[in-house]
């Protein structure tokens, strides 16, 4: 019988196809991994950006790119030293990972003195990856108490061109040396951070400047005998909000003293700059004769509008006269928190009464006016609502929590009664807040 012909002679056996086709398949589904593998993370990286970028505080951003990076390549410990201002020793070492009781057995070694692998990162400020650190050449061992690490990944963080500090990881906790990849993933957020490190400097040093330029606008109190008086101010979290809020105190003739408290509408330089004017108006008809307070605030609300095209302004405005057996305090607001009495026996009260609308709403509404007898050794505390305002507490509840503060504290001389107010208030503190207090004196 006469063998079977080939039909499709010169062409490889079906077996033959199934071993090519599975080898090709397996190169490509190792190619997807591959892949999958690049994509998780560059995603990862990009997520590791977005979360430092996030941090508004230097040492929290130091402490994000060291856990990010660790989280990165997955290493058990890391750490960032910062170096000096010459560059030749470190002048912050932050660590990640270590354990409770590796700490403690740290607790007094002080900071690396830059001998070992990790100064000659510093001399040498290129990527370094070392699979066994003992056998390295520039090894000197451990200090009494640190872990004994084998693997070490570290890459420089440059900020403006210069060496900032170094970014140390050791240990994959798969047990594996550093590899290519993790060098160049880590070397992708290096840059990232030092974008981010430069970042947080300018936020600080804008945020110094906005602080200084308010607190250049706010008047040194006078000498307001026989009251005692002291002011507080605090600036917002953050920089681009810089506030409207102000305080004053006038003596005027006749043993009358005038205390304002104010708060212009918006968070920029040109609510600023409203603040100063406004305050600066206030003064002028002040001194124009012994009109009430509301009397004193509608012209103020007429001479803004007719002069200025100035936003809405919420404010505060009281006079405090001699009359026995005490003092006379007559106030009137504009849309404005109420301020606090808290009477000798240590009562805190809100003076709740009619507040009037905010300046720059309708200069032709009638402004009440209100009264109170001040007894010796009474405290009187205006403040603005960047002191209770808070996103999850109604303003009766704030009011109420100010009130109990204040209570806790009002025994305190007054300038630490008003730092005290302003380190503890129940506001989420995303807004500038201004305190003026006052305090008559004992009988």
């Amino acid at each position: 019988m006469a063998a079977e012909q080939d039909p499709f002679p010169g062409q490889p056996h079906l077996p033959e196809l199934h071993v090519r086709l599975r080898s090709e398949l397996g190169r490509i589904d190792e190619q997807l991994r591959a892949l999958l593998d690049a994509m998780d993370r560059m995603q990862g990286l990009l997520d590791a950006v977005v979360a430092i970028s996030r941090e508004v505080e230097l040492p929290a951003v130091l402490h994000r790119i060291v856990t990010t990076a660790m989280d990165l390549v997955g290493a058990h410990y890391g750490a960032l030293g910062v170096l000096n201002e010459t560059g030749d020793h470190l002048e912050q070492f932050i660590t990640a990972g270590l354990s409770e009781h590796e700490r403690a057995d740290l607790a007094g070694t002080g900071l690396p003195t830059g001998r070992g692998v990790l100064g000659h990162l510093i001399s040498h400020p290129e990527p370094l990856r070392i699979s066994d650190i003992p056998a390295h050449a520039a090894s000197v061992g451990f200090p009494s108490g640190h872990p004994h690490l084998r693997t070490l990944l570290g890459v420089a963080i440059s900020v403006r061109g210069e060496i900032y500090g170094d970014l140390y990881l050791s240990e994959r906790r798969d047990g594996q040396p550093f590899d290519v990849h993790d060098e160049n993933v880590v070397m992708a957020l290096a840059s990232a951070a030092g974008i981010a490190i430069e970042n947080v400097r300018l936020f600080e040093q804008v945020r110094v400047g906005a602080e200084q330029f308010q607190r250049l606008l706010l008047p040194a109190l006078p000498d307001l005998g026989p009251f005692t008086a002291a002011a507080v101010y605090r600036p917002a979290a953050e920089p681009s909000k810089l506030g409207g809020d102000w305080y004053d105190a006038v003596p005027l003739p006749d043993d009358v003293v005038a205390v304002v408290i104010g708060d212009v509408v918006g968070h920029d330089l040109h609510a600023a700059a409203t603040m100063a004017s406004t305050r600066n108006m206030l003064r002028a008809l002040l001194f124009d004769g012994g009109s009430s307070p509301g009397a004193v605030l509608t012209r103020l609300d007429r001479t803004l509008q007719a002069l200025t095209d100035n936003p809405v302004t919420t404010t505060a405005l009281a006079r405090i006269e001699r009359e026995a057996p005490g003092w006379r305090l007559r106030w009137s607001t504009a849309g404005h928190v109420p301020p606090l009495v808290i009477t000798p026996e240590g009562r805190v009260e809100i003076l709740t009464a009619e507040p009037g609308l905010p300046l720059g709403v309708d200069p032709g509404e009638p402004r009440p006016d209100h009264s109170r007898l001040l007894f010796p050794g009474t405290t009187l505390v205006f403040f603005t609502d960047g002191l209770i305002e808070h996103p999850s507490h109604s303003l009766d509840e704030s009011l109420d929590d100010l009130t109990e503060l204040a209570a806790v504290h009002s025994t305190l001389p007054l300038r630490d009664f008003v730092c005290a107010l302003a380190d503890h208030h129940p506001s989420d503190g995303h807004d500038d807040m201004a305190i003026l207090a006052l305090r008559t004196p004992p009988a």
